[in-house]
């Protein structure tokens, strides 16, 4: 039986001195090199930005852990990308995510129901059906792009479910949600933000024509559920909150925005990245297929060593002092979940992909703080399901073709990974 690691699945890091802000820099990978290099010397580092105020990057899993939770000096109000915003901004864009305690509760509340650990597992039986569906159709080809035809069409599928959408409107979703998600590549957007001139959408979500596009999308979707509730999210988010006040248009609007934007791509490029990473190291693949049992462990460490969710911005809310570094007050304070958790003082050896590793806290859903990802428990079932279905029917993938990235500083993507049937 093939063992179930790889020690080095990352035999080439990339520079070690990468401009870690610029969105080119990660169109040829993550560079992990010059992550490992700070971490090393400078884990409280001082990050100059061309088009910005500078910040500082938290590059250790405990000082991750420690700027997470403590909500209280490191706030999440004004925003959680590197983009500064103007106060009139900040508010015409808040989201739950751009919220803490006790508003983020008041927000997270209305749905949170649906996403619970529980709640997944009663999904199992549809999901599962969807991940048959969408693979068995995909390998009526002995050639296909795996990103298309398999890891953006479960997530899609199941977010039209829960929110009570159709799958053809599904589609129309996904494109809006890459052209958010993906708002700095030109293949998803014809105003990528750093590139063009988008003045003119400062005011909506991610600074993209498709948040306007999803706005009306919302408010048909919620004429229709005022008329006749179906029990799905959009019904719930028209519900009052804890305090007894529904969400006002432009709450609803934003909160719908962010459940398109965060409930496909981060679960399509996760996926991707595991069977990309299986392809590149084919005995993980044979070492899982033939050993179901790894299932729960192989996927916290392919959600480990995506780390999709490249880092989240908090802005200090007082002068504080880590690892000898002076953070001023109003300072922007950026978590680099990718470093963290590529960390040894995290992970006994981490760049061995083990899928059996026993000890594996990762940070790729933020870990355990208010703003933990209410969609931890549903990417994971849908991970687990699409490979379980995956290696039953498939002895073995390869690539068949190159792959391409998603020029993004803040989500890593593979957007494109063609693949044949061995």
């Amino acid at each position: 039986m093939a063992a179930p690691h790889v020690d080095d699945y990352l035999a080439d890091r990339g520079p070690d001195d990468a401009d870690i802000t610029s969105h080119d820099t990660y169109v040829r990978g993550v560079p992990h090199a010059t992550f490992d290099r700070l971490r090393a010397d400078d884990p409280v580092h001082w990050t100059e930005e061309r088009d910005g105020s500078g910040f500082w990057s938290i590059l250790r899993y405990d000082d991750a852990l420690q700027v997470s939770r403590d909500v209280e000096t490191f706030t999440s109000r004004f925003g959680i990308r590197l983009e500064e915003m103007d106060p009139e901004e900040t508010e015409a864009r808040r989201t739950m995510m751009e919220l803490d305690p006790p508003e983020h509760t008041r927000y997270r509340r209305l749905v949170s129901k649906g996403f619970t650990r529980r709640s997944v597992e009663a999904y199992e039986d549809v999901i599962r059906q969807l991940a048959v569906e969408v693979i068995e159709a995909a390998l009526e080809e002995p050639r296909f792009e795996f990103v298309r035809a398999v890891a953006e069409q479960l997530p899609m599928r199941m977010l039209g479910r829960l929110l009570g959408t159709s799958d053809e409107d599904g589609h129309k979703l996904v494109a809006w949600g890459d052209a958010l998600l993906g708002n700095t590549d030109p293949d998803f957007t014809e105003f990528p933000v750093d590139l063009t001139d988008t003045e003119a959408y400062r005011m909506v979500p991610f600074r993209s024509p498709a948040s306007i596009q999803i706005f009306r999308y919302a408010q048909e979707q919620a004429d229709l559920r005022r008329a006749c509730p179906t029990g799905d999210i959009i019904s719930q988010l028209l519900e009052p909150t804890s305090d007894g006040r529904p969400l006002t248009d432009l709450e609803f609007n934003n909160f719908f925005t962010l459940l398109v934007a965060a409930g496909n791509d981060t679960t399509r490029y996760t996926i991707t990245h595991g069977l990309w990473s299986m392809l590149n190291h084919p005995r993980l693949w044979d070492a899982w297929k033939a050993d179901p049992a790894l299932t729960p462990t192989a996927v916290e460490e392919l959600l480990r060593t995506s780390s999709v969710t490249m880092h989240f911005r908090r802005t200090a809310t007082r002068d504080v002092e880590l690892r000898g570094k002076r953070i001023g007050a109003g300072d922007k304070v950026v978590i680099w979940f990718t470093a963290a958790n590529h960390d040894p003082d995290g992970f006994v050896r981490p760049y061995r992909y083990d899928l059996a590793r026993e000890r594996n806290d990762h940070m790729a859903f933020g870990r355990n703080g208010p703003h933990l990802c209410l969609g931890a428990w549903l990417a994971r079932m849908e991970v687990r399901l699409v490979f379980e279905e995956l290696m039953k029917r498939v002895d073995r993938l390869e690539p068949d073709g190159p792959i391409e990235r998603l020029r993004s500083n803040f989500i890593s993507g593979i957007k494109r990974l063609p693949v044949r049937v061995a």
